[in-house]
């Protein structure tokens, strides 16, 4: 068994977003084996962010991104439940992955942009993304609507 200490337990919730106690108890559950704790918490998390998919969203950010010296760019509105988590730098560097998900694949509407693979990681769709988020912050996340510009086309 893996020697479970306060860095283990620290890594691990920052990565899920899980609570201290819940970390130690997935770290002992698995003997301390890092890779399963991970897995596990984030499916339980992945679960929570299901129950929540039907919660009201009442505020969000409008994001913009510029690409390739300014001939693309794209902005998205992302909703979530409060303002506290969309000042949060989870849900900004999840936007920044929405709107270049947007310029670089081109997707005609929301439904198309959540069922199409991450950019950076082909294993997970948007929606997946987003799920994770969403298990992290304890908060229903939605994209609500994105517009895409490319400097010559209509």
């Amino acid at each position: 068994m893996a020697k479970i200490n306060m860095a283990t337990i620290k890594k691990l919730r920052s990565e899920t977003g899980a609570g201290v106690m819940a970390c130690k108890k997935a770290l002992e559950q698995f003997q301390g084996d890092y890779s399963k704790a991970l897995e596990y918490l984030k499916q339980k998390g992945l679960e929570k962010a299901e129950s929540k998919s039907e919660r009201e969203i009442k505020a969000g950010l409008v994001y913009a991104y510029i690409h390739q010296q300014g001939k693309a760019g794209a902005m998205v509105e992302v909703g979530c439940e409060t303002d506290f988590v969309a000042r949060t730098e989870d849900f900004q560097k999840l936007c920044k992955e929405i709107a270049m998900q947007v310029v670089s694949m081109n997707p005609s509407n929301v439904e198309e942009l959540l069922q199409q693979a991450y950019i950076r990681d082909s294993k997970q769709t948007i929606a997946d993304l987003i799920k994770s988020v969403m298990a992290k912050v304890g908060e229903n996340i939605q994209v609500v609507r994105f517009a895409r510009f490319v400097i010559g086309e209509e």
